[in-house]
């Protein structure tokens, strides 16, 4: 309940309230300001999560029930938690069916995650109040989740002060919200159907939210001129004087001004719309100019070096369907694709541990439609009758659709043993590293995901008999020009790449195309698979200055293994129980 003083404030700022200017008191909530990797992405995000709906000719913002959500690139110093806007809140008429929807989407991966309870619990009853939950979006941004009937949607904005009371005095003399207290359990403020709420903040001033996940919260006023003059009678700090942007996209004004708390504050006009992205330009081609590849030594192509393939994580094998007449993504769809993918496996590692995440690293995201180039319409040919069959009567090694026996009923990959040919040169969403070393007569490359070497000839010997096989099959290289080709065949046909058998022959080649590019193209052959042979291509990056490989510290009897395992026995304790 609430004390004396609460009710003896609250009376006071009710009086102080009456008294007000009209203009003052003009202020309306307008929109939160989300830093994201991709805003079309964080749009896509909201409208799929939280029902919040897309504003049309602005991919970078999403309305929620009259409060807009901009979503804008900039770096990021973490999430909301510690600064001034602790949170922002969504209502829902049933909290309990919403966080099972979240949690299994969590599970499934998109980037959702759920903070739960100490008593492991994802949601908590609030006697007096509501049901409360909280989530966190993927870029930062913590989420109450509620259940308040009187108001769903976009709920309320959570501020943490050092004083509560004075923050909560300070909003209403500044931007006029209207003094209330949400179920009389807790004082705030009301701008039209969204709360502004406050609580302590323990360790002094909070942080500052520039730069933060939420980088600052937005009112709306009819007359910025007008209100910014009102507002110089309360000393407030114009950090940008009230101005219409470059890139606007109308002739509405924009002001900054200092909130209390490090609260960044952005005072807007009605018909504001945002302010269209101010994208660099892109370097054209510099890095495949004609370019001389250097030579090692001895004579050869220089290949070596530390290379990353993080640029083409993302390109989908296959061309989409919805692509089909496509050159090249713009950048944007580049970037929207790349965090499509980062969220969609965010279940196993935050996007802080992703070397691909949008702004982690220095290269941009390739443009590249799909890295099939032959068949010319970017499909991998059809499987032969034999390999539809052989696929057909295949056996699950997931471990996700059934219950491992062993070891041996799950995946190479899971077993730590390898991703076979090519799928270990294939991008993935972290260890993308390549490094190539030379000698005479001789290439090694390793790949940083499962630690694997491959040690290739590049001098004629004698051809492998029919009886020496390996997982990666028996390699021998070449040079045509600047270009190492190398021919692999005597596959042991226990790492088959999309069903493919020990008759497989793989032709790679591997292209210097400027200083940091590195062109990687292999073809498949298998005729007892596919009805024709086909070629795919990707680049890799070079980044010796930056990027180190590191230990892949996995093994099939690290603990994931033992809890797979141990999971199927319990499993199967529970289901014979319950018989």
């Amino acid at each position: 309940m609430k004390s004396t003083r609460h009710v003896v404030a609250l009376a006071g700022a009710l009086a102080a309230l009456a008294a007000m200017p009209a203009m003052a008191r003009a202020a309306d909530y307008h929109h939160v300001h989300i830093t994201a990797s991709s805003p079309t992405e964080g749009v896509r995000w909201y409208n799929r999560h939280l029902d919040c709906e897309p504003v049309a000719d602005r991919p970078d913002t999403a309305d929620c029930g009259g409060v807009e959500l901009t979503f804008v690139v900039q770096p990021t110093l973490g999430s909301t938690q510690g600064t001034g806007v602790n949170h922002i809140s969504f209502s829902y008429p049933d909290l309990t069916a919403k966080m099972a929807e979240l949690e299994a989407v969590g599970v499934r991966g998109s980037g959702v995650r759920l903070q739960r309870f100490p008593d492991g619990a994802t949601l908590r009853d609030i006697p007096g109040l509501f049901k409360i939950g909280f989530i966190f979006d993927p870029w930062g941004t913590r989420i109450e989740m509620v259940e308040d009937e009187d108001t769903l949607g976009f709920h309320h904005v959570h501020l943490s002060a050092e004083d509560p009371d004075a923050t909560l005095a300070w909003y209403r003399d500044v931007l006029g919200g209207e003094p209330a207290s949400l179920r009389d359990r807790i004082d705030g403020l009301r701008f039209g159907d969204v709360w502004l709420l406050v609580s302590r903040h323990d360790r002094g001033v909070p942080a500052t939210t520039v730069g933060r996940a939420v980088d600052h919260i937005g009112f709306v006023v009819d007359d910025l001129d007008a209100a910014a003059a009102e507002m110089a009678a309360f000393d407030v700090i114009f950090e940008q004087e009230a101005s219409v942007p470059r890139n606007a996209r109308t002739q509405a004004q924009r002001a900054f001004i200092a909130g209390p708390d490090n609260v960044r504050l952005a005072v807007v006009e009605t018909g504001w719309a945002g302010v269209e992205s101010d994208r660099p330009e892109e370097v054209a081609t510099a890095d495949l100019e004609p370019y001389t590849v250097p030579r090692t030594p001895w004579g050869e192509p220089d290949l070596q070096g530390v290379w990353t393939g993080n640029s083409a994580h993302g390109i989908p094998l296959e061309r989409p369907d919805d692509l089909e007449d496509i050159a090249s993504l713009t950048p944007e769809e580049a970037e929207a694709r790349r965090e499509r993918g980062t969220l969609g496996s965010i279940w196993g590692y935050e996007r802080e541990w992703r070397d691909t995440t949008l702004g982690y690293v220095k290269t941009a995201p390739s443009r590249q439609v799909a890295m099939v180039v032959d068949p010319p319409d970017g499909r991998i040919p059809p499987l032969t009758p034999e390999a539809e069959a052989r696929l057909a009567a295949r056996v699950d090694t997931s471990g996700v659709g059934r219950i491992a026996e062993g070891p041996e009923n799950l995946s190479l990959f899971v077993r730590c043993i390898t991703r076979g040919l090519p799928g270990l040169m294939m991008p993935s969403i972290y260890n993308n590293g390549l490094q190539i070393v030379q000698g005479p007569g001789h290439v090694a490359i390793q790949k940083e995901m499962i630690h694997e070497t491959r040690v290739i000839p590049t001098e004629p010997r004698p051809a492998s008999g029919p009886g020496l096989t390996a997982w990666l099959g028996i390699p021998q290289g070449r040079w045509e020009g600047d270009t190492l080709v190398v021919e692999t065949a005597n596959f042991n046909g226990r790492a088959p790449y999309r069903g493919s058998t020990e008759n497989l022959r793989l032709t790679e080649r591997f292209t210097r195309l400027g200083p940091t590019v590195l062109e990687y193209q292999f073809t498949i052959d298998d005729p007892a698979t596919w009805t024709r042979p086909w070629t795919a291509m990707f680049r890799y990056d070079k980044d010796d200055e930056q990027y180190e490989l590191v230990e892949y510290a996995c093994h099939e009897g690290n603990y994931g293994m033992t809890n797979i395992l141990s999971g199927a026995r319990a499993r199967e304790r529970s289901e014979e129980g319950g018989q």
